[in-house]
This record gives structure tokens, C-alpha cells and sequence, in this order.
């Protein structure tokens, strides 16, 4: 049917996505291939049906999210993003990394809710930053190494805004 996820729904292969584009594509897919569909079919053809469906929905899953559609772009283009091994990153990030979470052990030791929705906004800024930057990595400049580089930044930046709204939803009252 489709060799990656973006032939599977006849998108372009880029990180700039047309989410409606997308969205369409995989209701079209969905449907063509739902397991309901083949409810009066061989076993075979079950179990071809149930595979392709996952296949559609992991794949749709992968590309609606910004996050997950670089690195999907990245690993497929050759680059390994080394996400268990490999923890550098440029002195400049760091440097802010460790800012990110002093303010996070700030707000939680203080509780207070202005707190954690100040750095919840540093962070959506962060990631909107660098996913601009991502995506004219990939598409502009076809520089995947780079690109890959940021990308691992930009999971850093995910992981710590989860931590972050663990613990804001921790201290909010009940």
C-alpha cells in the first residue's frame, strides 16, 4: 500500500503538514481499511485489515504531532537521534536547561499557580521556537544531521513541560 507514513495517506514528505490534509487522508485510509469492513472475510483477510488499521492510526498518531513528525523525518532519513545514550547538547541549552528546571523546583517548592503558568508559557514559546526552527531545517535547508540535533532539544523541552504539568496538577486544589 505506501512504503512510510506519508505515502500511506498521498502527503508530501515534508515536516510543514496540512493537518486538515492529513486528518482527511486518514479518515479516507481508516475507512478503506477498518476491520468492520471485512467482518464476512476470510481470517487472513481479518488479520491483513486489523494490520493495516494499526498501521493507519500509528501512522496518523506520528504525524499529527509536530514532536513526533521531526523525528519520525529524521530517524527515517538516517539519523539516529541516540535518545537513550546520548545527552549532549550545546553549552547555550544547557545553560537554559538548568535554568527551566531551577524555575520548576522554584514553583513547586512554592506552590504557586502564577508560578508554573509562567514557565508553562516560557515553555510553549521554547517549543514553538525551536519547531519553527526544526521545520526550516528539514524543509528549507535539508539539513537532517542539524535538524536531528534540535529535535533531541525539542524532546528535552516535551519531557520537562510534562514534569511541569504533573506537578502543577499536583499542587492545584482539589
Amino acid at each position: 500500500m505506501a512504503d512510510d507514513h506519508f505515502s500511506l495517506f498521498g502527503l508530501p514528505r515534508a515536516f510543514a503538514l496540512d493537518a486538515d490534509a492529513l486528518e482527511r487522508a486518514w479518515r479516507d485510509v481508516a475507512a478503506r481499511v477498518h476491520p468492520d469492513r471485512y467482518a464476512t472475510a476470510s481470517a487472513a483477510e481479518k488479520r491483513v485489515a486489523m494490520q493495516w488499521s494499526a498501521r493507519a492510526n500509528e501512522a496518523y498518531r506520528t504525524l499529527r504531532d509536530p514532536l513526533q513528525r521531526a523525528r519520525y523525518l529524521c530517524e527515517t532519513d538516517g539519523v539516529d537521534l541516540q535518545t537513550e545514550s546520548n545527552t549532549a547538547m550545546s553549552p547555550d541549552f544547557l545553560m537554559q536547561q538548568m535554568a527551566w528546571r531551577e524555575a520548576l523546583d522554584d514553583a513547586r517548592e512554592s506552590g504557586d499557580p502564577q508560578q508554573f503558568a509562567a514557565l508553562a508559557e516560557e515553555l510553549r514559546d521554547a517549543e514553538r521556537e525551536l519547531g519553527a526552527t526544526v521545520g526550516a531545517l528539514l524543509d528549507e535547508k535539508q539539513d537532517v544531521a542539524q535538524a536531528g540535533l534540535r529535535v533531541r532539544e525539542w524532546m528535552f523541552l516535551d519531557r520537562l513541560a510534562e514534569a511541569l504539568r504533573a506537578e502543577a496538577g499536583a499542587t492545584s486544589p482539589r
